[in-house]
C-alpha cells in the first residue's frame, strides 16, 4: 500500500521535476507532488512524495529530514491521513472535525448576525421564537429588557 509523506520548507520557486530529483536514487517508485498558489503558481512550501512500502517511507525520512535543498534544511514526515469528504470521516476524528468548514462558519455568522445589526429586529425576533433556544447577549440583556418593556407599552395603548 502507497505511503505519503510531507516534505515541508520547500522554496518557492520549485516545480515537481526538481523535488522528484531529490529522491532519483531511491528508485523509480518515488513519486513527487508539490503543491502551488492557485493565483500565483508557486511553490506553497511544501509537497508530498509517496512511495510503495513503508519500509522506503522511513528510510526517506531517515536520510532526508534536515537535508539541505536550495538553502533550506528539508522537513520530511510521514503525511496524516487525508481528510475524506461530505459524510466521510476519517477513523477517530470527532464530530467537529469531519463537519465541513463551511457549514460550522455559517453557523457562526448566524449568531453573529443575531447579536450585532438592529436591536428591535432581534428583540422581536427573540420574542416570536422560544426563549430556549435564543439567549440574548449579555451585553445587551439589559438594553434589551427596556425595549421589551416599552414595546409592551406600545401595544397596550
Amino acid at each position: 500500500m502507497p505511503v505519503r509523506l510531507y516534505v515541508g520548507n520547500l522554496p518557492k520557486e520549485l516545480d515537481r521535476k526538481e523535488l522528484q530529483d531529490v529522491f532519483v536514487e531511491e528508485g523509480d517508485s518515488v513519486s513527487a507532488k508539490v503543491i502551488t498558489d492557485r493565483k500565483t503558481g508557486k511553490c506553497r512550501g511544501f509537497g508530498f512524495v509517496t512511495v510503495q512500502t513503508d519500509e522506503i517511507a522511513d528510510q526517506i525520512v531517515e536520510k532526508y529530514n534536515g537535508f539541505m535543498f536550495k538553502e533550506n534544511p528539508l522537513k520530511i514526515e510521514k503525511a496524516l491521513p487525508r481528510k475524506k469528504g461530505k459524510g466521510d470521516k476519517p477513523e477517530g476524528a470527532s464530530e467537529e472535525e469531519s463537519r465541513p468548514a463551511a457549514k460550522s462558519s455559517g453557523a457562526g455568522k448566524k449568531k453573529k448576525s443575531n447579536r450585532g445589526g438592529n436591536t428591535s429586529s432581534s428583540s422581536s425576533s427573540s420574542s416570536s421564537s422560544s426563549s430556549d433556544s435564543v439567549q440574548p447577549d449579555p451585553r445587551w440583556a439589559d438594553q434589551l429588557e427596556k425595549l421589551k418593556e416599552m414595546l409592551n407599552a406600545q401595544t397596550t395603548n
